[in-house]
């Protein structure tokens, strides 16, 4: 399955993917940042975490059980 590790973290472009990086990066849900950012506030998405003050990422896990439940 996509380009997901088994555990830890992952960044925003990891999960809505990055045309523009080297190599492309795909989206595993392709949605806009604006839209993800909307639906973590509704409740739809998954709850970022704070690794430092510049760093924001998800628990695989949860991203995993998005995948899931779509």
């Amino acid at each position: 399955m996509n380009n997901l590790p088994e555990t830890g973290f992952v960044k925003l472009k990891q999960i809505l993917g990055d045309p523009t990086a080297i190599p492309p990066i795909p989206a595993i849900i392709p949605v806009s940042k604006t839209t993800w950012w909307e639906g973590i506030r509704d409740g739809r998405y998954p709850k970022p975490v704070k690794l430092s003050e510049r760093t924001t990422a998800w628990r695989v896990q949860d991203i995993y059980k998005l995948i899931e439940s779509i």
